[in-house]
């Protein structure tokens, strides 16, 4: 692989600037929405007295000692730490961009938050952002993160007066509605007793799901929920009347989904499944920070509890194409922190879920029960998707059918013949109307305000009234209430005597590159997305399940193979009998006689 250092993202945006300001004049698609349009609550760009410091600052301390259990190398080696660097980003933020003016705000304010903060995040083309913004999700900024909803006796003293203070305190937990101290105290779930290297203060939310909530549930605030349950277009040029993510189009409903789980009200014994040293886990930090044995600085003290800082969710090689575009002095990655990070992303997805196999009649059924605390998958649809893959062997071992099959090299995937979990967002007739852009499903998130399709397996404690209460009950399909499991019935060939199943997940689909690629006309993100996609094997598969299953012999008497009984197998038989073929020795006497007609 070559390293392309005259294609980074803080290179092209700003060559870009023209051409950018000249799509928005001509495109008469373009939403004409404003900044204010995607205004959230919490603490605004300017409103730090000590800016979000980079993560290097904590490199000397909380870094080099424990490649696995240290917080520095495993964050660098996670998306959260190269959010603002994923080329994925930046191609679906251009087409954002185009279709709505502005609404690469709702992107930039999770992916480069030490940016948006700064004010940096204007143009919302991400085209003024410096180096340092580049720092991703960050050390400094989630340990300086105030719990929105103070509680006496449990928040930090210091967060009243900081709530308090500002001009717009959150409703709720969502795209980025964040509250950030103002100065650099950090803060951390242990009590660090006389420890003075840096101010700290100790804050049990930061042990709490709801710190994650900020930047996993994502709703798009021009849009308000009517009360048919539709999603229009508000008045432009103005904020959400109520902020409440509730009222506002659902992108993404991780958080909402782990909070109508039976997760959140946890915890549950998973055998240890996710849990590091735990066995029950509840939060989004006991399987995403799983616990362990260590310590939290070169100089600290040894913890039987220290949440390890790994991350990993489903991602794989796009960390492979953030190394081929930045160099490992910028991003703190390496070979071998890189290859650990995979090798973890590819063990959860392992984890995520279990396959059982059966026969029932005729028919091959494959369950896939959801082991996660949200559904499975979960987060950004766009792309994302899971599928089952079915080979029907015969007795020697050679294919018969095959159900769900890829083809690495064109990476399509035979969709009209298995099950695909995903979701699918697009436009209705009103917007359509407006953007041009056809009614259904399409890759255009930023003025979606419809879900079309929504299959993904819900978690434990499913409901559909709770689901449907934080905008993520299934569509077009159906999940009794308690099922966190999915079957699908697959149709045994004739002289099929093995079935081998396997299911997969993959981060982006063919479609949705391509899409990048060609719907962009601001800038070459969407290029450069597609040669990293063709350099590093087409977001290749992961595989998440494997099992087999011996299938039922066939019957003997469907001598012409076709599945069912008919006159045609009697008259093969007679042919076979009448030239004495050892076919025909049904009673398996070794002679063909009369009783070979009855048998």
């Amino acid at each position: 692989m070559t390293r392309s250092m005259t294609r980074r993202p803080e290179a092209y945006w700003a060559g870009a600037i023209g051409i950018a300001l000249f799509a928005t004049l001509v495109a008469a698609s373009r939403v004409p929405t404003t900044l204010g349009d995607f205004f959230g609550p919490g603490t605004q760009p300017g409103g730090l007295i000590h800016p979000v410091e980079h993560s290097t600052r904590c490199d000397s301390c909380h870094g080099g000692y424990d490649a696995l259990h240290e917080p520095y190398e495993p964050w660098a080696a996670s998306m959260m730490a190269q959010s603002a660097r994923d080329p994925m980003l930046w191609a679906a933020l251009a087409i954002a961009e185009q279709d709505a003016a502005f609404a690469g705000d709702m992107c930039l304010r999770c992916h480069t938050p030490g940016g948006w903060l700064a004010g940096r995040s204007t143009p919302t083309d991400g085209s003024a952002l410096i180096a340092e913004d580049f720092d991703g999700v960050n050390c400094n900024m989630c340990h300086r993160m105030v719990d929105p909803h103070y509680k006496p006796g449990v928040s930090p003293a210091v967060d009243a007066d900081i709530l308090a203070g500002l001009t717009h305190p959150p409703m709720s937990e969502h795209s980025g509605h964040f509250v950030i101290d103002p100065l650099d105290r950090r803060r951390g779930p242990f009590d660090l007793g006389g420890f003075s290297r840096h101010d700290w203060l100790q804050s049990p939310y930061h042990a709490t799901s709801n710190n994650c909530a900020a930047c996993h549930d994502v709703s798009n605030p021009a849009y308000e929920r009517q009360p048919d349950g539709r999603y229009v277009l508000g008045e432009l040029d103005q904020p959400h009347p109520t902020h409440d993510k509730y009222a506002q189009f659902p992108l993404e409903r991780t958080f909402s989904e782990w909070t109508a789980s039976d997760f959140a009200r946890g915890p549950i014994d998973m055998g240890g499944r996710f849990g590091g040293v735990k066995i029950a886990v509840s939060s989004c930090q006991d399987c995403h920070m799983p616990d362990v044995v260590g310590k939290g600085a070169k100089q600290g003290e040894i913890r039987p509890d220290l949440p390890t800082h790994l991350f990993n969710g489903g991602s794989t090689w796009i960390l492979q194409a953030v190394r081929n575009l930045y160099p490992d002095s910028e991003t703190g990655l390496t070979d071998a922190s890189v290859a650990a990070s995979i090798g973890r992303a590819r063990d959860m997805l392992a984890l995520a879920s279990d396959m059982e196999l059966s026969v029932d009649g005729s028919d091959v059924l494959v369950r896939i029960i959801n082991q996660t605390g949200h559904k499975l998958p979960t987060g950004y649809p766009e792309g994302r998707r899971m599928w089952i893959n079915v080979r029907f062997l015969d007795a020697d071992g050679a294919l018969v059918a095959e159900r769900g099959a890829y083809d690495e090299a064109s990476a399509t995937l035979s969709e009209g013949d298995t099950k695909v979990y995903e979701g699918k967002i697009g436009v209705d007739e009103a917007v359509s109307a407006v953007t041009g852009i056809p009614t259904g499903p399409s890759f255009h998130f930023a003025v979606s305000n419809v879900w079309y399709k929504d299959n993904r397996i819900p978690p434990r404690g499913f409901t559909q009234a709770g689901f449907e209460a934080v905008q993520a009950q299934p569509v077009g399909y159906h999940y009794d209430d308690g099922q966190y499991w999915d079957d699908t019935r697959y149709a045994i060939p004739p002289r099929a005597a093995r079935a081998e199943v396997s299911v997969y997940y993959q981060t982006a689909s063919r479609a949705y590159i391509e899409f990048l690629r060609d719907e962009n006309t601001t800038n070459d993100a969407g290029q450069v997305m597609f040669e990293q996609w063709e350099q590093l094997g087409k977001s290749p598969p992961v595989l998440m399940d494997e099992g087999s299953i011996d299938l039922p012999a066939p019957c003997a008497a469907d001598l012409d193979g076709d599945g069912v009984l008919t006159l045609f197998d009697f008259l093969r038989f007679q042919n076979l009998f009448d030239s004495g073929d050892p076919r025909a020795d049904f009673d398996g006497d070794g002679s063909l006689t009369s009783f070979d007609f009855l048998a």
